[in-house]
């Protein structure tokens, strides 16, 4: 018998309706329930054959159980590998390089220094920033996120340098993106599951949360249909990239072009509360068939994982170790010169430094010079030297 699992937390309409959906196909020597854990010791093997993963990304221990349950032959959906190293501002390089547009976007440093750092641990980071630069790249209004935040957590639209600036003093640690408004005619999410199915709903993010899928698609006709076509091929490309069996990719429309905004949900909304009856069922379906057949295909014992396109090229491009000519002549050894031959300096050692208050003699180790640099940090506005000066 192969188990499926779903791990979830607060959410209950989609949960229960995946198992009954599941169970309700009668598939022999498969079954779905909730995921129970009772124990995690190392390198043991779980009792499911596949994982739906809804909630790890909200409780680490949940994120190290299935990992090592994925270790011992687990398919766990979302490969929770990936997840742990994927966020939106690399998503969106990513896309860029598949020919997918995005919004312009650029990286923030975080306000305020991360714990257990100091103004030295910044020594590489200009101060002050490409500003001018930064700011006539994105264009202004523009919306400042966190690069690996979701659920529209701490999203700011701001107008102009100054209303950044002071909308960013409030973003404490966190690293921020500055990213182009895409002012758009149609806007639509996307469910993908198995990498192969697309569900396109139109979708009004500027609604009401209960209100956004009560929407409809302006484009008609051709336009229509071409649009269509083309936000399934760019979430279809998308997933392969990253690897994602559950996902949902949101696209704002300018000019025809569909921009993709956010394509790092792999826990996303699903209940049947937001996404309406219709959109539900598509999904529960979906998302039953693909957990089947991931259990029909998965191997006790080995690593049963998806991996996005990106990664796969990445280790084929790896280069691999240059194996020595059998026939090569072995070069000769070079002679190594006897003691009289070595010539050896003669090292000052460093004086040692008393700080105040220290006992009398009682050395210390003198510290390491700073390397000479302009005095940077986090990111602030703006300096002395800048041409956006504050008014």
């Amino acid at each position: 018998m192969k188990k499926i699992g779903i791990l979830f937390g607060m959410e209950n309409t989609f949960p229960n309706a995946f198992i009954e959906r599941v169970n309700s196909k009668g598939e022999k020597d498969i079954i779905a329930e909730a995921v129970t854990i009772d124990k995690v010791a190392q390198a043991a093997p779980t009792e499911y054959a596949v994982i739906i993963d809804r909630i790890s990304q909200d409780v680490p221990f949940y994120r190290a159980y299935l990992k090592n349950a994925a270790l011992c032959g687990t398919a766990v959906i979302n490969n929770p590998f990936w997840w742990s190293a994927d966020e939106k501002f690399f998503n969106n390089a990513l896309a860029e390089q598949i020919g997918v547009p995005v919004p312009k976007t650029v990286l923030l440093p975080s306000k305020q220094r991360p714990d257990n750092t100091t103004e030295t641990s910044f020594r590489n980071l200009a101060f002050p920033m490409a500003w001018e630069e930064i700011f006539e790249y994105v264009g202004f209004p523009a919306y400042m996120k966190p690069h690996d935040g979701g659920g529209w957590k701490s999203v700011y639209k701001v107008v102009n340098p100054h209303d950044m600036w002071f909308k960013h003093e409030e973003t404490g640690q966190l690293v921020m993106m500055l990213q182009e408004e895409i002012e758009f005619s149609d806007y639509v999410r996307c469910y993908c599951i198995g990498q192969k199915d697309v569900l396109i709903m139109p979708y009004e993010p500027r609604n009401p949360h209960h209100l956004r899928y009560a929407s409809e698609l302006k484009a008609t006709g051709e336009e229509r249909e071409k649009l269509l076509e083309t936000i399934k091929d760019y979430t279809l490309k998308l997933n392969l990239a990253l690897g994602y069996d559950f996902n949902t990719v949101e696209f704002a429309v300018r000019d025809g072009i569909p921009y993709a905004i956010d394509f790092c949900n792999p826990a996303p909304d699903a209940d049947i509360y937001s996404v309406g009856p219709d959109n539900f069922e598509w999904v529960v379906e979906a998302a039953a068939n693909m957990a089947i057949e991931r259990a029909k295909q998965q191997v006790p014992g080995q690593v049963n994982l998806t991996w996005g396109t990106f990664m796969k090229n990445a280790i084929q491009a790896t280069p691999s170790p240059v194996a020595p000519v059998a026939d090569a002549p072995a070069a000769k050894p070079k002679p190594i010169p006897s003691a009289k031959e070595v010539n050896v300096k003669a090292v000052t050692p460093k004086k040692s430094v008393k700080m105040p208050g220290s006992a009398k003699n009682e050395p210390v180790a003198e510290p390491d010079p700073l390397l000479p640099t302009q005095k940077a940090a986090v990111t602030k506005a703006p300096a002395k030297n800048s041409k956006l000066k504050k008014s």
